[in-house]
C-alpha cells in the first residue's frame, strides 16, 4: 500500500467529544469542549484534558483545582459545538443551551444533569506542553444515568448513544464488531 507523507500533527481520530465543566456549581461556572482527553491510568483512575491557555475555562480550572468531564451524545451534540465555539466570557453556556446544573457528588464544579456519564475530577498536576497544557486529574467520583444502566449491573453505552470527534466533524458510533479478547475467545461447540 503506497503512503503519502505528512508533516507531524495530530491525525489520531476519532477521539471523544466531551463537555468539561468547570468553576463553583454556586458562583462562576463555565462548559468548554474537550476532544483531547482520555484515560492515563486505571489505580488510581486518572484522566486528561488539554486546554489552551488563552481558553476561559483554563484559569477557571486552575483556580478551582476540579472538572467535571461529562460525555456527550447525539442529543447534545449541538449544545457541545455551541461550547466550544462561543466564549463564557461573554455568554452563560448553561442558560443558552439550556443545560442543566447537577451538584456534583465530591467537586464544586457543576456536572452536566442531561449528560448520561459525568466524571468528576481533582487536579493532580499541570504539564506545559506547547500549544495547550495539560491538566491531570484524578478521578474522584462517577455518576452513570439510570435509565442505561442493565440489569446485570454494566452501563450501556450504546444505547445513550456517545458521539465522538473526528478532523471537525461529530460522528454516532457505529455497530459493535466485537469485545475485548474476542480474537482469541474459543468457540462453543453445539450442543454444549
Amino acid at each position: 500500500m503506497e503512503k503519502e507523507i505528512w508533516k507531524p500533527g495530530t491525525v489520531l481520530y476519532p477521539l471523544p467529544v466531551c463537555m468539561v465543566s468547570c468553576g463553583d456549581i454556586d458562583g462562576e461556572s463555565n462548559i468548554i469542549t474537550i476532544a483531547w482527553t482520555g484515560t492515563i491510568n486505571s489505580d488510581p483512575a486518572m484522566t486528561y484534558v488539554s486546554i489552551r491557555p488563552s481558553r476561559h475555562s483554563y484559569d477557571i480550572i486552575k483556580k478551582y483545582g476540579e472538572f467535571v468531564i461529562n460525555v456527550t451524545t447525539e442529543d447534545l451534540t449541538f449544545a457541545c459545538d455551541y461550547c466550544g465555539v462561543v466564549s463564557g466570557r461573554d455568554v452563560d453556556k448553561f442558560k443558552e443551551m439550556k443545560l442543566t446544573k447537577l451538584r456534583s457528588q465530591k467537586v464544586k464544579a457543576p456536572s452536566i444533569a442531561e449528560s448520561p456519564v459525568n466524571i468528576e475530577c481533582k487536579v493532580k498536576d499541570i504539564v506545559t506542553l506547547g500549544s495547550h497544557d495539560m491538566f491531570i486529574g484524578e478521578v474522584v467520583s462517577v455518576s452513570a444515568s439510570k435509565e442505561y444502566m442493565l440489569e446485570s449491573g454494566k452501563f450501556d453505552f450504546a444505547s445513550s448513544k456517545p458521539v465522538c470527534y473526528s478532523h471537525g466533524e461529530y460522528y454516532s458510533l457505529g455497530k459493535k464488531i466485537g469485545k475485548f479478547g474476542y480474537s482469541i475467545q474459543k468457540k462453543k461447540k453445539k450442543g454444549k
